[in-house]
């Protein structure tokens, strides 16, 4: 059965789109740990991050690296965290996480935003890439 990013990938599930390309897709958490908390996806549905093949593996890294460094311009915060858990949803994803403390990065505590905040979000990002 099919993921619920694959679905995304698909358009059978909308989402907050960041970016993509043929291979991977950025798109805002409608859970996050803090505003601007996107996940980037491999187009390809891969259980575990290090089951991806090298060039699958490497070009989600780079695409990562593009999108945070977008964040970072967009969202005033500290950094940009990275995380790669993948419990939840077995389909490889990277959290980029905007940190303004150490409690962001713990998924404890969670944003609540409107539609209307999500795709301001969205598009400040976006303007960066």
């Amino acid at each position: 059965m099919a993921s619920i990013f694959t679905k995304i990938v698909n358009g059978e599930i909308p989402c907050y789109k960041i970016v993509e390309t043929e291979d991977y897709l950025a798109f805002l958490d409608v859970n996050p740990n803090s505003k601007g908390h996107t996940l980037c996806i491999p187009k390809k549905e891969v259980d575990k991050i290090f089951d991806l093949d090298e060039t699958t593996y490497n070009g989600l890294m780079s695409f990562s690296r593009t999108v945070a460094m977008a964040i970072e311009k967009a969202i005033p915060c500290e950094r940009v965290g990275v995380s790669v858990i993948g419990l939840e949803v077995s389909h490889v994803h990277v959290h980029l996480i905007p940190l303004h403390s150490m409690d962001d990065a713990r998924f404890i505590q969670k944003v609540k935003l409107s539609s209307e905040e999500f795709q301001e979000i969205a598009s400040a990002i976006q303007s960066h890439l």
